[in-house]
C-alpha cells in the first residue's frame, strides 16, 4: 500500500528549556536524480568546524546565506543569538511505517520514495527533534529510535552519505554549507543494523507487516499466472496456424 498525503501544513512547537522550537512540513513528491554515494571520511574534521563560531560570525553567514538564497526560505536571527531558518529532508525508507488511523488504529504504509519536506526549525533544534517533528508530521507510530538523519554531500564530483549523530544540529550545518541543496542534502532512513530487528518492531506492527507480505505474494501469483496464461494462449494460436493440435 502506498501512502497519499493530504495533510496541512501548519506550525507546530515543541518546548525545552523555555525556547521555543517551531516546525513546519511542506511535501513534494517530485523524485531527485539517485546516486551512488558513499561514506564520509572526514566527519570528525567537519565537526570541530562547527563547534567554533562566534555570535558576529554567525551574524556574517546568516546575512550571506540570506543574500544567496533565491528563494523565500530565509534565517532570522533573533537578538538571543538563536536563528531559524528551513532545512529540505528527503526519504528514503524502504521499509512501510505504521501510520496511526483517525479512528485510533493502526495500519502500514509505504511512504512516497523521494518524497521532499521542508521543515521550519531553530538552530538549537537536534537531529533526534528532527527525526521526531518528521514522524509527528505523518502521524508515523514507529520508535524514532528506527530511523536516522544522513548529510548528503558533493565534493569534487563525487557524492557522499554521512550518518548524523542525534545531538547535532541540523539548521547549523545548512548556515556552514548555504542555501545550495546540491551542496548539502538531508535525507531520512532506516537505521543501518544489517539484517532487519524484528523483536524491535511491536505485535500490531508484525501482524500489518505480515498481511502486506501475503497480499504482494498474491499479486505476484495473480501477475505471474497471467503471463504463462498469456504465453500458453500464444502458442496455441500458432499451432492452430501451423495446422497442428491445438
Amino acid at each position: 500500500m502506498t501512502w497519499t498525503s493530504t495533510m496541512s501544513s501548519g506550525y507546530s512547537s515543541l518546548e525545552e528549556d523555555s525556547e521555543e522550537y517551531f516546525f513546519t512540513a511542506r511535501t513534494s513528491f517530485f523524485k531527485k536524480p539517485s546516486g551512488k554515494p558513499t561514506q564520509c571520511k572526514d566527519v570528525e574534521q567537519e565537526r570541530e568546524l562547527r563547534t567554533h563560531l562566534s555570535r558576529e560570525e554567525i551574524r556574517q553567514k546568516v546575512e550571506l546565506y540570506n543574500s544567496s538564497s533565491k528563494d523565500h526560505l530565509k534565517m532570522t536571527l533573533n537578538p538571543s543569538g538563536v536563528y531559524t531558518g528551513f532545512i529540505k529532508v528527503q526519504l528514503e525508507l524502504r521499509r512501510p511505517v505504521t501510520v496511526r488511523g483517525g479512528g485510533g488504529g493502526e495500519e502500514a504504509f509505504y511512504l512516497p520514495q523521494g518524497a521532499n519536506n521542508t521543515l521550519h526549525i531553530s538552530s538549537n533544534n537536534t537531529v533526534r527533534q528532527v527525526i521526531q517533528a518528521l514522524l509527528t508530521k505523518f502521524t508515523v507510530a514507529d520508535n524514532p529510535a528506527k530511523y536516522a538523519l544522513y548529510k548528503r554531500c558533493r565534493r569534487d564530483e563525487h557524492e557522499y552519505m554521512c550518518r548524523l549523530s542525534e545531538g547535532e544540529h541540523p539548521l547549523f550545518l545548512r548556515l556552514l554549507a548555504g542555501p545550495n541543496t546540491d551542496t548539502l542534502g538531508f535525507v531520512l532512513r532506516e537505521q543501518q543494523t544489517g539484517e532487519v530487528m524484528w523483536e524491535a518492531f511491536s505485535i500490531p506492527e508484525l501482524g500489518n507487516f505480515l498481511r502486506m507480505l501475503e497480499k504482494e505474494e498474491t499479486e505476484r501469483v495473480c501477475s505471474v499466472t497471467r503471463r504463462y496464461d498469456n504465453y500458453r494462449l500464444k502458442l496455441q494460436e500458432a499451432m492452430r496456424a501451423a495446422g497442428g493440435p491445438g
